[in-house]
């Protein structure tokens, strides 16, 4: 059971730091949009909250840090917001690309919310926490489409 918490919070915490990493570089791109950037630092501040969360139930498991997201995701990452965005670095493509990725991030986690009944209710809790964050984030990107 311990190592199911302790691989929970390891892909919530991956999910928050890649969530963090998207937000930093599409942020780059904002450049006349006040809005939009203020709702991505709000975003963003979700995330970073939902991983100091995390960071301080992992200690009641385990002496290691929580995983984030490696180098070669991070790079994939930024590489792929720089394709996207080459041709078009609108307010509504880089909110859809947002959406495509927090999208993902709700899906994973509602999977591992319907496969791991069985998991701590702190560590449940953070991980729905989680899920219902992303799916809010969506619901004010769709306003910037």
């Amino acid at each position: 059971m311990e190592n199911q918490n302790l691989n929970i919070l390891d892909e919530v915490n991956k999910g928050a730091t890649m969530g963090m990493d998207a937000i930093s570089y599409v942020s780059e791109k904002v450049s006349n949009d006040n809005q939009f950037k203020n709702v991505l630092d709000t975003e963003y501040k979700k995330y970073e909250k939902i991983s100091e969360r995390v960071n301080e139930l992992y200690s009641n498991y385990t002496d290691k840090e929580p995983h984030e997201t490696n180098a070669m995701n991070k790079m994939m990452t930024w590489y792929g917001i720089q394709m996207k965005t080459m041709t078009d670095d609108t307010t509504s493509k880089l909110s859809e690309l947002l959406m495509q990725g927090t999208n993902m991030g709700i899906i994973e986690g509602r999977r591992l919310l319907n496969q791991n009944s069985q998991i701590d209710s702190d560590v449940k809790n953070i991980l729905n926490d989680f899920v219902v964050m992303q799916e809010d984030s969506v619901e004010t990107l769709k306003k910037y489409l």
